[in-house]
């Protein structure tokens, strides 16, 4: 493996707590790599990862980097931002080996929309997987396919959907675009989503007004957070609430990449506010919220991978201001950032088709 330190770059900012700054030594190492746009990295009990590329390959990695392709993997619509997306381990995996997988489908009127499936992984194969929800109708465009998976405190899934790149429909509950959804794990609908009961929309949304969150986790406190994407500035963290609109297109802190003004400005009743967000934009893509890990205080931080600058950007807890990143050579295009079992922070790199490990000391 390559090792190599490093200590982070300040910013020169007030730091709402000290300790997230403090300048500790870190080690980062490469795992593996050979990898063509890695999207994702899920962990499974014994140490071995599953990586997934965007073209609808599934991997199974051992500690030391070697790697075994997966068999089984749904056909995905690999277009555009679309294709093979996210993967998480279930809690429950040493029971059941279950895993969940968020990808592009292509349907019958010629477009993919994004799907969910749960299958069950047996060595490297992928045993019995089912599709248990797909937005429907999908988008013959290839942009803002969201797929950004949680699972819950109680079991039900979170999926972020991109409004691809069909502004209004974010706004529109009669439509899944620009929202995120909540289902059971067999793809039922849980009796307390908010609109559930409300004629004429769809009882899979959780909340709405999205543009394209890629990024999302649960805090300690089991909240669910996203980031997502903005136009030209407007990149955006958000505390996710249920049954509330985020806004999008009618407010944001961004303007078209024209140059014009998007919506009404940035506020509106009943549209939630960003707990953060970024002007100039730095295309956010993975979010990490740290536990009591491998680095002393800072528990609650927000990791944030940038796909433009090439760093992790490291927000206080709650989001309330940045105070530092991690920018190397090996922080090109992140594409998704992982607390690990074993405390350590591991991203993916999709500028260097790597999966990289840090730690503190």
């Amino acid at each position: 493996m390559k090792r190599r330190d490093f200590t982070l770059a300040m910013l020169s900012l007030p730091l709402a707590r000290p300790a997230l700054a403090q300048s500790t030594p870190l080690r980062i190492e490469q795992v593996a790599d050979g990898f063509r746009v890695p999207w994702s990295v899920g962990f499974l009990p014994g140490g071995d990862m599953l990586v997934t590329e965007r073209a609808g390959r599934l991997w199974r990695v051992a500690p030391d980097g070697k790697r075994q392709r997966i068999t089984g993997v749904p056909e995905v619509a690999a277009r555009g931002q679309g294709g093979l997306l996210d993967v998480v381990v279930a809690r429950d995996f040493s029971r059941t080996g279950a895993i969940f997988l968020s990808y592009a489908k292509a349907q019958a009127s010629g477009g993919a929309g994004t799907a969910l499936a749960v299958a069950r992984l047996d060595g490297t194969k992928l045993v019995n997987p089912r599709r248990i929800f797909e937005m429907m109708p999908g988008s013959s465009g290839g942009r803002h396919f969201g797929g950004r998976i949680v699972e819950a405190r109680d079991g039900t899934l979170f999926l972020t959907i991109g409004e691809r790149g069909d502004r209004p429909s974010a706004q529109d509950l009669t439509r899944e675009n620009g929202s995120v959804i909540r289902v059971a794990r067999d793809g039922r609908i849980p009796p307390d989503n908010p609109f559930l009961n409300s004629p004429g929309t769809r009882p899979a949304i959780w909340s709405y007004g999205h543009r394209n969150p890629q990024g999302a986790a649960l805090d300690g406190q089991g909240r669910l957070w996203l980031c997502e994407h903005g136009a030209q500035g407007g990149d955006e963290v958000n505390l996710i609430e249920k049954g509330a609109n985020y806004g999008w297109p009618v407010i944001s802190y961004g303007r078209h990449y024209s140059g014009a003004k998007i919506g009404e400005g940035t506020s509106k009743a009943g549209m939630k506010q960003p707990a953060f967000y970024w002007d100039p934009s730095i295309a956010p893509s993975g979010l990490a919220i740290l536990g009591q890990g491998r680095f002393p205080g800072w528990q609650g931080a927000m990791l944030v991978g940038s796909l433009k600058f090439d760093h992790i950007a490291v927000l206080a807890p709650g989001a309330k201001r940045q105070i530092t990143r991690i920018e190397t050579p090996e922080t090109i295009r992140v594409r998704d950032v992982r607390e690990g079992p074993d405390g350590a922070i591991w991203f993916l790199s999709e500028g260097n088709g790597a999966l990289y490990r840090i730690t503190s000391g």
